[in-house]
């Protein structure tokens, strides 16, 4: 098999060159004016995909077929591969800083408190100074360092740029991504594929300012050293003498310490993903060297029995309890039922887009087996988060987490699917060219059409949850500026902006995280049981009740609470003469618990 894409141009630089940038050009200048002329002030059940200018998908279209034929045309420069795959990045994870003047996600809004509560206090804080929020303090790697950009930057918060944290975490992946697949193939076509491939896959949203996004990256990198440099046989895992354990494998020995205590100091999950993928490499003798194996598991297991111990000693029980239970973990991975032809349609399309990108993955292992028997590493890597199913629910969200780490071995199988002659490692092994039907021109090219465009929908089709304009940000802001010490925030639920600010001075509480029988309590008599629920808050505290677009979408979307009994809630607190109204605008209401009010006794139903 013969890899065209290393074969000189067969025309001019300058001639080759017109299309391909023309091509690539016409796609930023159509997503440009999309972006400009998209409107989000009214973003309905399919969120950010009802929103955007047709020409965003004329340019999304336009961009992959430009990237396909520089892939597989004649007059290829291997500038163009990296180049539209950039411009790719910019389309998927640029519009949504573009298009909302505010960023997205509450666990965002969430991380932007941890890192405040750094700069505030200083230092780090145990569980009798912060509650529940010093697990952050056990694992502060990402908040430390992000504390230290803010105070670079001379910014006021992170939450001034961490809108752009999804372009720059997936441009940071590039690195090792590219590192993994040049290891086991020189076929420029297959390595680019494969990030393209990952890149439209990987919609699980793990890609927001976050500690997951900067752990994934750093697991992506330790993966990639140990493969090109400890795999004897396939990389160049030796030092400038031709012999291990030189001063060259030092360094590389150093740099992969580092790398692995920067992974354990600032998340939970990954680190056990990565001695789970080291020991499944090490044990099917893909390399031959203890080093890096245990010296991620004696790393990961000292900070677990040091700093992260209070944590990992009140969340045990439940941990393992857990195991085994494959059905319950695998189910609480979708939350709450979906609602609404919005949600539904969109979970699906994410669904489908996964499992397309699987049973492409696994034909491209079947159809190429030398391929597969080269790049067997990435294969088991593939493979081996699926026993972390058996291991927890992960809060919820332990499928969405199996299928990113899952997601770098299977996009370079579901790529080779693409390619029926990609060539591995070593030229020697070419038998020649053969020309290949035209059904493998255009059908592959269908198949990453609809993935490409699937990524919208799965990434943004929920974005009427995501976003909070600015007014939902102002009302919040207001309430917690006037709010004294030992205060109450009382809402729905946690999904809206600034749900945690101030966490080390005033609590939160969401109702919808109570059992069913108290929230059907609230739903009855809503007033009265809030009065009650908020009457503890000691003076001068205040205890504050919170109504906002973002919780409702929440609660609708996730078939929480529906329109009419949440709109039932707020009108009951609103004539009410336990509460006063003291923020509101187009995007909710705030009321205060009146000082000195007796609240009512409950009836005797609810006791």
């Amino acid at each position: 098999m013969t890899d065209l894409s290393d074969l000189p141009p067969a025309r001019p630089w300058r001639s080759s060159a017109l299309w391909p940038a023309a091509a690539l050009l016409a796609s930023l200048a159509l997503w440009g004016y999309a972006v400009t002329h998209t409107d989000v002030s009214g973003l309905g059940d399919f969120g950010l995909v009802g929103a955007l200018h047709p020409a965003f998908w004329a340019g999304l279209a336009l961009l992959t077929a430009g990237f396909w034929l520089t892939l597989r045309g004649p007059y290829r420069h291997p500038a163009w591969a990296p180049a539209y795959v950039v411009g790719l990045l910019v389309m998927e994870r640029a519009t949504q800083a573009v298009v909302y003047p505010t960023p997205l996600y509450a666990w965002a809004w969430k991380h932007d408190a941890v890192i405040d509560h750094l700069l505030t206090a200083g230092r780090l804080q145990s569980a009798d100074v912060v509650g529940d929020m010093a697990v952050y303090d056990q694992w502060p790697g990402f908040f430390a360092a992000q504390a230290a950009l803010v105070k670079l930057l001379g910014v006021d918060s992170a939450a001034q740029f961490m809108a752009w944290w999804p372009l720059v975490s997936s441009l940071i992946l590039l690195l090792p991504l590219l590192l993994m697949y040049r290891t086991f193939t020189e076929d420029r076509r297959l390595v680019w594929l494969a990030v393209w491939i990952f890149s439209v896959a990987n919609w699980v949203g793990q890609d927001y300012f976050s500690p997951q996004s900067v752990a994934f990256a750093l697991h992506l990198g330790i993966l990639a050293i140990v493969l090109r440099r400890y795999a004897g046989g396939t990389s160049a895992a030796t030092s400038t003498s031709g012999k291990a354990g030189g001063p060259r494998q030092a360094v590389w020995t150093v740099l992969f310490t580092l790398l692995v205590v920067a992974v354990v100091i600032s998340h939970q999950l990954t680190p056990g993903m990565l001695v789970v993928s080291l020991a499944v490499l090490f044990f099917a003798r893909h390399y031959r060297d203890k080093v890096p194996l245990i010296t991620t598991a004696v790393i990961f297991l000292a900070w677990c029995l040091t700093a992260a111990l209070p944590f990992l000693s009140a969340t045990m029980p439940d941990m393992l309890r857990s195991i085994g239970d494959i059905g319950g973990n695998v189910a609480t991975g979708y939350g709450a039922t979906p609602t609404g032809t919005g949600a539904v349609t969109t979970s699906w399309v994410a669904r489908l887009l996964s499992a397309s990108v699987l049973l492409l993955a696994a034909v491209g292992a079947l159809r190429q087996p030398v391929l597969r028997h080269r790049a067997l590493p990435l294969l088991l890597l593939a493979l081996a988060p699926l026993p972390m199913f058996a291991a927890s629910s992960y809060g919820s969200e332990m499928i969405f987490r199996v299928l990113m780490f899952m997601l770098p071995g299977a996009a370079f199988f579901a790529a080779a699917a693409l390619l029926p002659q990609a060539r591995t490692l070593t030229a020697v092994e070419a038998q020649g060219t053969r020309p290949e039907p035209r059904r493998f021109v255009w059908l592959p090219l269908l198949a990453l059409l609809a993935g490409t465009l699937a990524f919208v929908p799965s990434y943004s089709g929920k974005d009427r949850i995501s976003y909070f304009p600015p007014a939902e940000v102002d009302l919040v802001r207001q309430v917690i500026d006037k709010a004294p010490d030992g205060s109450l925030v009382v809402a729905a639920d946690r999904n809206y902006p600034l749900a945690f600010a101030d966490y080390w001075r005033v609590d939160h509480y969401w109702f919808l995280d109570d059992a069913r029988e108290h929230v059907d309590r609230i739903v009855r008599e809503p007033a009265a049981t809030l009065a009650r629920d908020m009457a503890s808050v000691e003076a001068p505290g205040r205890a504050y009740v919170l109504f906002t677009r973002g919780q409702f979408a929440d609660s609708e979307m996730n078939g929480l609470l529906d329109k009419g009994q949440l709109d039932r809630i707020e009108r009951s607190v609103a004539a009410s003469p336990l509460f006063e109204r003291v923020a509101g605008n187009s995007a909710g209401s705030a009321y205060a618990l009146r000082s000195g009010t007796e609240t009512p006794e409950p009836k005797e139903a609810d006791r």
